[in-house]
């Protein structure tokens, strides 16, 4: 690497050659023109420090997939929470309302929001619970809640007839979840409750699979048999909901044939293997890539320590490349170490601990690495690829975990 070319001598100090300052040296800086004019913008890599590329191709695809497993009469919900599961939840919303979507559902009353500032016209869910504070705003916007439990209910009632509005829920009856949902017990009586408020809107009802993922269904065979049970006995009252949903990306693809009217769909939607895809023959198309580039190179001898704590010491004369992400970009730290990043269609092993902001990479055995090239954390590169799916086994976490990591500072790109 070049040496540093030395700071200019101040103004008031000699020059190297002695001789007298230039009269023009004491004159203003050149002007924001002759600034453009001596230095081409055009020129610089404008490419961010880290990015992702999102696919609308490929979100169109798995759309595609799914609705393929349902009947051609049955609602989709694209499950949007968690900024669309790290994908970029505005734009993921503005495609899906190109090409069809039926609604959209969010994981609480900031999401739903930030969507309809957005201009985003869908139905909006708030699939998880909304607080007091929050019940305004969400009436005011035509948000629909899911609704947990009869005191919720009763608070949100009270918010829809202050304002003269009638507010949009969904009733989720927990049939083995074991987390937010009403009791099967006073599910019915509940149902009835919501039914002949004047302030609220009974549009849906719904509860949530815990294992639909699993070889063998049994339990969730069992919350199926609750569901419908409770959901007959809410008809037999009368009260006949539009919108019934139960299963998940999972249960869209597992051996389960009753969706009743809208399905749920997160995972799959983003082209990630739910955890029942067949092995290497999934239809679905991965929608994010994860990339960065080398923003600086050197070469090193052996027992040279590299990162935090001295967690990796070189083995032999090594070339390392210093990438611009770290754990605060996606990458996490469980990796160090562990992994390898794609450089030039090439596997470039992690080197010492992950970092906030850099990773570290052994180049050594990738002919022509220079500084700017371009690297990937979860795509393809050349003839290789890493899929989400990879790095969460590595770790031994789930997908939703990695692709929910990005942070804000990854560019969202879609393409």
């Amino acid at each position: 690497m070049d040496d540093p070319t030395p700071e200019d001598p101040r103004p008031d100090e000699p020059r190297p050659d002695d001789s007298p300052p230039d009269d023009s040296a004491a004159s203003p800086l050149p002007d924001a023109q002759q600034a453009a004019d001596d230095f081409d913008l055009a020129g610089l890599d404008c490419r961010s420090r880290a990015w992702a590329d999102i696919s609308t191709s490929a979100l169109t695809h798995n759309l595609g997939v799914i609705r393929s497993r349902i009947p051609s009469d049955m609602k989709v919900l694209a499950v949007l929470k968690a900024d669309a599961y790290g994908h970029g939840a505005i734009g993921v919303a503005r495609h899906l309302e190109r090409v069809g979507i039926d609604m959209i559902g969010v994981g609480d009353s900031s999401e739903a929001l930030e969507l309809r500032d957005a201009a985003v016209g869908s139905p909006l869910l708030i699939l998880g619970a909304i607080v007091p504070g929050e019940m305004e705003a969400v009436v005011r916007n035509d948000i629909a809640t899911v609704i947990h439990s009869k005191e919720r209910a009763a608070m949100l009632a009270d918010v829809a007839r202050a304002l003269g509005l009638r507010a949009r829920v969904h009733l989720k009856i927990d049939t083995g979840m074991g987390r937010l949902g009403v009791t099967p017990q006073i599910a019915r009586t509940l149902a009835r409750s919501i039914a002949s408020n004047p302030h609220l809107s009974f549009e849906g009802l719904c509860t949530h699979y815990g294992s639909a993922a699993s070889p063998v269904p049994f339990h969730t065979a069992d919350q199926l048999t609750t569901f419908v049970r409770l959901h007959e006995e809410i008809r037999a009252d009368g009260i006949a909901l539009p919108l019934v949903h139960a299963s998940n990306s999972a249960a869209v693809f597992s051996t389960l044939r009753t969706h009743f009217t809208m399905v749920r769909t997160g995972l799959a939607l983003y082209g990630m293997d739910p955890g029942n895809l067949p092995v290497g023959a999934s239809p679905l198309q991965p929608v994010l890539s994860l990339r960065t580039q080398i923003v600086y190179m050197k070469d090193v001898v052996a027992e040279t320590p590299v990162g935090y704590n001295r967690t990796y010491v070189t083995p032999r004369p090594t070339r390392l490349a210093v990438i611009a992400a770290g754990y605060s970009d996606g990458l996490p730290y469980a990796l160090s170490n562990r992994s390898y990043v794609l450089i030039r269609g090439e596997r470039a092993p992690i080197v010492g601990s992950v970092s906030m902001d850099y990773t570290t990479v052994d180049v050594t055995e990738i002919e022509g690495t220079t500084v700017g090239d371009e690297v990937t954390i979860i795509g393809e590169s050349g003839k290789r690829r890493i899929r989400t799916e990879d790095l969460a086994r590595t770790i031994g976490t789930i997908p939703y975990e990695i692709t929910t990591r990005l942070g804000r500072r990854v560019a969202r790109r879609f393409i």
